[in-house]
């Protein structure tokens, strides 16, 4: 790993995200290593836009950013260089400062929904569904190819082949889909109370319910899961395994 003596401040690109993992997270890490003269801060942006002014202005001392909702693909274009990976996906959700000053993005999510799922997937799920299409669910999507899962993409109306909407699920579409995994904001934090509009009452002991969120830690999805007698898990333990993956990006 590099040696760091100098200045650094590290960031989060998003837009309403007071409520941030990232902040507490990286700001605890820094102070476990020591590394005293290091900062990392939430960069708040109305639109994407304002990235190239109200972010890069702090380009001499980034040591490194992390992209969250709603810009993970809307960044792509200010990206000198893009990962093959990240490419892939579609979606950026870290970005590098190389040495000459360019910009290069990756993808951590991927690597941390699968090293997350790994720890309670039974590997007998049938299919899955991924509940938004966001930057996140093209992520989620990707490691399910990866891995041989099945999946449909469901939103609020139907666009294509891969994709339902909320109005098709049925029992027969809730049993054959075994995995399901919520990437919208649906359950966030202040609105607890608010879940994906799922027939609920077709969950069974078979299912994993995955949901990005974390705050709260078990959301409204969730809690139907646990009544079922499904196994629940939530975006906890994703975050960090993707936090520390773009941390050894950052000093590559």
């Amino acid at each position: 790993m590099k040696k760091h003596t100098m200045e650094k401040r590290f960031g989060l690109i998003g837009k309403n995200i007071s409520y941030s993992f990232s902040k507490n997270y990286f700001t605890e890490k820094f102070k476990s290593l020591d590394l005293k003269h290091f900062e990392y801060v939430n960069y708040d942006l109305e639109k994407i836009e304002y990235f190239s002014k109200d972010v890069l202005i702090d380009k001499p001392i980034l040591g490194g950013l992390n992209v969250t909702i709603p810009y993970k693909e809307l960044i792509m274009p200010f990206m000198d260089e893009v990962d093959a990976e990240a490419r892939s996906i579609g979606a950026v959700n870290t970005i590098k400062i190389l040495s000459d000053g360019r910009l290069k993005g990756y993808n951590t999510d991927a690597y941390g929904f699968e090293t997350s799922l790994k720890s309670c997937w039974k590997g007998n799920e049938q299919g899955a569904l991924i509940l938004g299409t966001g930057g996140a669910s093209k992520a989620i999507a990707h490691v399910l190819q990866k891995l041989g899962i099945p999946f449909l993409f469901v939103s609020r109306a139907k666009s294509n082949d891969q994709t339902i909407s909320y109005q098709d699920l049925d029992k027969k579409q809730i049993l054959e889909h075994e995995l399901i995994i919520n990437c919208s904001p649906l359950g966030t934090y202040p609105d607890v109370n608010v879940k994906p509009n799922l027939p609920y009452e077709f969950l069974t002991e078979r299912h994993l319910l995955f949901d990005l969120i974390y705050n709260p830690e078990m959301t409204a999805f969730l809690k139907m899961g646990l009544e079922a007698g499904a196994i629940v898990k939530n975006g906890s333990s994703m975050l960090k395994h993707q936090a520390d993956r773009a941390w050894e990006i950052w000093n590559s």
